[in-house]
């Protein structure tokens, strides 16, 4: 998983790197790092006036180097995913100045796509599902919607793994098209620790 840090000190700054020619928005990074058009990448996007970071799932555009007489400098031109189009409007309506004081999470998500079966917490019975953002603190799990409150146990394969991962999860929120926002679980801190080390080996994959 290869990312992309944008960082702006204004709404100005953001706005003058943003694109809004490309279908689902996009954003130029500056890079010195030749990236070819068409490689998937995560943006880690921090701006003055945005509570937290905002991962965002895109592909490459397109990539020019410096031209240092003309002042220009090297990046990339990133298409943001149409998936990600919740978070987008989040970061342009916040800085915008559209939404009044947004809730700061404790843990940034980053977007993913993992595999995973879970089954509820008194239950044997496995179903099919991916997590398609993940903390140290929760995830958005994608699969048929689920009441809030419900606990759950979800088992997924690390990067490079042999053996699957289980972890205890309750439902807190639901999302459009059928994707649950779950908060993890730790009986132990063991737990928190394994669950640092998944998203390490998800982040260096």
């Amino acid at each position: 998983m290869q990312f992309l840090k944008a960082r702006f000190h204004s709404r100005d700054e953001f706005l003058e790197a943003y694109s809004r020619e490309l279908p689902n928005g996009g954003l130029f990074i500056a890079t010195t790092t030749p990236l070819q058009p068409g490689t998937a990448v995560v943006v880690d996007l921090a701006c003055d006036g945005l509570p937290n970071k905002v991962m965002l799932k895109a592909t490459v555009h397109s990539w020019r180097p410096a031209l240092p007489r003309l002042r220009v400098r090297a990046g990339a031109l990133v298409a943001f995913d149409a998936d990600e189009r919740d978070k987008r409007e989040f970061v342009l309506a916040t800085l915008g100045g559209q939404r009044k004081d947004p809730r700061r999470r404790k843990h940034t998500r980053i977007p993913v796509q993992v595999p995973v079966r879970w089954r509820f917490v008194n239950s044997t019975e496995m179903h099919e599902g991916d997590l398609v953002e993940i903390s140290i603190g929760g995830g958005l799990l994608k699969c048929d919607p689920l009441p809030v409150d419900t606990e759950l146990v979800l088992s997924l394969l690390p990067p490079g793994g042999i053996a699957p991962m289980e972890i205890a999860a309750r439902v807190t929120y639901q999302v459009a098209d059928g994707r649950n926002g779950v908060k993890f679980i730790f009986r132990d801190g063991g737990g928190c620790r394994r669950l640092r080390e998944l998203i390490r080996r998800i982040r260096s994959s």
